[in-house]
């Protein structure tokens, strides 16, 4: 199977082709060299082939501001779920500011538990929807707390707010003086149906409301852009059903841009060796964001490409002659988090990029003086040492 080292990135230039959107996977959020690579990409893209938005898996109502607000501020607010509160990410902004490319988040926001950032940025919100909306969470750390104070309001005020919610939407929407108000009141309907749904434990339709929205956001952004590179969990970006334990498959954000974009749709999937990742479970909500990652099983996407060099590269799956891709469809597993999932890399993903061993990206210090008081208690000890 044909290589390209990642320390070249001519390999991008024949690769991409006309595509308006080049997505950039990874296997775990907050891994250093899964924001060093984006970055490298982004530069490449805008530098050689006019690519003029960066899309990155963060909140869209709160990074509209993240190339103008102080850069700390934007890293610890503009962006959502922790995805900025990282030297790696600073780094980025501050390039991405001396060009004229724009910066676009595609997620729901609130980390996914709050609807208040999004009601925020609409006008006329009714009082009373505001005063149902403060269950949310203050950061991803309130979010199990959130949730539980949603589950306890009474049946009737959960429907009045979904409810308020759609007539808010409707009215916006029926008036859309600024587009980008009317795709945030989009987004926060979404979010109350995620919240509904978990509230109930139906994981895949909270999923799947999430996905379809963010695709949304997706195709409202090419409205506006030529060229973008949209950088998200492999999860969302895979055009293959996404699937989690003891859940239906769901239809990702992938899914919905392969459909709608055909082959101006390209996706770089991303597999990992060994070294850290995103830590699952109670442990998070400790502070204690990352966990040893062991070798890949063998059998798996992430094991078979590790058995093909020990330095960072890629391989396009679609130039593979037909043994290499009958090998490639063998290796049916992929390692998202601490399980994995049944996955046809040759369908699923045009691109792979292995990294051999990835790190825990640094807490940088400006962002976590800028973040709310709850981030700041629980990741004080672990970031100042």
């Amino acid at each position: 199977m044909r290589t390209t080292p990642l320390d070249d990135l001519s390999w991008l230039d024949e690769a991409i082709g006309d595509a308006r959107v080049v997505a950039l996977g990874e296997s775990a959020h907050y891994n250093r060299e899964t924001y060093l690579l984006r970055h490298r990409v982004f530069q490449h893209l805008v530098e050689r082939h006019g690519f003029t938005a960066y899309a990155m898996e963060t909140g869209f109502t709160e990074a509209r501001t993240v190339l103008t607000d102080d850069v700390s501020h934007a890293l610890a607010n503009g962006l959502t779920s922790f995805t900025g509160i990282w030297t790696e990410m600073r780094a980025h902004l501050e390039w991405q500011r001396t060009t004229d490319a724009r910066f676009y988040g595609i997620d729901l926001g609130g980390a996914n538990a709050s609807l208040v950032p999004g009601l925020a940025a609409l006008p006329g919100v009714p009082d009373d929807l505001r005063e149902t909306a403060a269950f949310g969470a203050e950061s991803a750390y309130s979010a199990p707390a959130a949730f539980g104070r949603y589950a306890a309001l009474p049946q009737a005020t959960r429907d009045a707010l979904t409810a308020g919610i759609a007539e808010l939407r409707a009215r916006l929407a029926a008036d859309p003086a600024d587009p980008a108000v009317v795709r945030s009141a989009h987004l926060v309907a979404a979010l109350d149906l995620v919240i509904r749904a978990m509230a109930r434990g139906d994981q895949r339709e909270a999923m799947t409301v999430r996905d379809a929205a963010m695709a949304d956001t997706v195709s409202w952004i090419l409205e506006r852009e030529e060229r973008v590179l949209l950088v998200a969990h492999n999860g969302h970006l895979q055009r293959w059903p996404g699937v989690m334990p003891g859940m239906e498959a769901m239809v990702p954000l992938g899914l919905h841009l392969a459909d709608r974009l055909g082959d101006d749709y390209l996706v770089i999937g991303a597999t990992n060796g060994t070294g850290q990742t995103l830590h699952h479970g109670p442990e998070f909500f400790a502070g204690r964001f990352f966990a040893d990652l062991p070798a890949p099983e063998p059998g798996s996407l992430d094991a078979f490409m590790g058995q093909h060099g020990d330095e960072p590269f890629a391989v396009d799956l679609r130039r593979l002659s037909s043994a290499d891709a009958a090998d490639v469809r063998a290796a049916s597993r992929q390692r998202f988090g601490p399980f994995y999932a049944e996955l046809d890399a040759t369908v699923a993903y045009d691109l792979v990029v292995h990294l051999p061993h990835v790190s825990a990206a640094t807490f940088d210090t400006g962002a976590l003086d800028a973040s709310p008081e709850e981030v700041r208690n629980v990741l004080r000890a672990i970031a100042y040492g």
